[in-house]
């Protein structure tokens, strides 16, 4: 007799998805036709209140608790050389935002967002996704889980973001698994690949895709095959931040490949997500048009560590305090 997959909460949870609150989000659009304007004057403004709301379930909607969350992972690709950074720069960046001086510090103190960084075991690389997977399904599994825990603290957004040397390719084989094509399709210069690096990355993905086959048809295989312990952590706190009504910017290639595991396990799972920001990396672009969604913000930024997130962020605070000024001053 065989034990239950490790996979099954998370298909349960897949299964049983809360729905939007249509009626917070009609209330918000309702307001913003009442108020003394033209119609539609603040465009896109007026989405980005109104998902708020939706996912929310507050009408107007608040922003009062945002929360950067970063998932740091190393990756066992890297032996390929198709990274120009060592895997130890993992581990520094992350010491650099412990110590308040990486880019998304500043952005987080410019925007008043909470930070959480965490360390997914950055001394034990994942295996070599072109002859072996990242993960067992039981290690997948627990990173899934840990990763549910930055909702913890009870925030109102949720910002995602990841480090990890070697994810751009990590992701580009999450993205040629699910949506089809060959490395080349899908790889970019990362963190400053060179053509022949570049080379490299698409040999591994396609390497990669020739060896787990028909294992990756199944999305959270595809997660657990190909991808990483910040892909997994990501995909578990996407999913928590849905189960407690908590509205998602995902930044970057990344955890946009990680949502669209499950967008392909269930179309539906990432409504509550909005893009941040559309990063160099051309891979990005063709996973956000696949999944039909649309960044907020397009400023260049391939940064990594939540960046375009954090900038975003200001964006809807801007949004929902615009949404519950001009509502009291249409019941006044």
């Amino acid at each position: 007799m065989t034990s239950a997959s490790p996979f099954n909460d998370f298909r349960n949870l897949l299964a049983n998805l809360p729905p939007a609150d249509q009626a917070a989000e009609a209330r918000v659009r309702a307001l913003f036709a009442k108020a003394d304007k033209p119609k539609a004057s603040l465009g896109r403004v007026e989405d980005i209140a109104a998902w708020l709301a939706a996912w929310s379930g507050q009408a107007p909607p608040a922003v009062r608790r945002p929360q950067v969350a970063i998932f740091a992972g190393n990756h066992g690709v890297t032996r390929h050389a198709i990274s120009p950074r060592p895997v130890a720069a993992t581990a520094k960046a992350v010491e650099l935002c412990a110590a308040g001086g990486a880019a998304i510090n500043q952005v987080c103190i410019a925007n008043d967002l909470g930070l959480k960084v965490f360390d997914l075991a950055l001394d034990v690389a994942t295996g070599d996704i072109t002859e072996e997977a990242a993960l067992d399904e039981r290690g997948c599994a627990a990173t899934m889980a840990f990763g549910m825990e930055a909702v913890a603290g009870g925030a109102d957004l949720l910002c995602l973001g990841d480090l990890g040397v070697g994810n751009s390719t990590v992701a580009a084989a999450l993205c040629a698994a699910l949506f089809g094509g060959a490395g080349i399709d899908w790889v970019g210069p990362g963190s400053g690949a060179d053509a022949a690096m570049m080379a490299r990355k698409a040999e591994a993905v396609d390497r990669a895709l020739a060896f787990h086959g028909a294992g990756l048809g199944d999305p959270l295989e595809a997660l657990r095959r190909v991808g990483g312990r910040e892909f997994a952590a990501i995909a578990g706190a996407i999913l928590a931040a849905r189960m407690q009504k908590i509205p998602v910017l995902l930044d970057g290639f990344a955890a946009t490949a990680t949502a669209a595991v499950l967008h392909a396990a269930n179309p539906a799972a990432i409504a509550h997500c909005l893009v941040a920001s559309l990063s160099p990396e051309p891979g990005h672009a063709r996973a956000i048009e696949r999944l039909g969604l649309r960044p907020l913000l397009d400023l260049g930024v391939g940064h990594g560590e939540a960046v375009g997130a954090g900038f975003a962020a200001g964006l809807v605070k801007a949004a929902a305090l615009t949404s519950s000024g001009m509502a009291a001053a249409v019941r006044t």
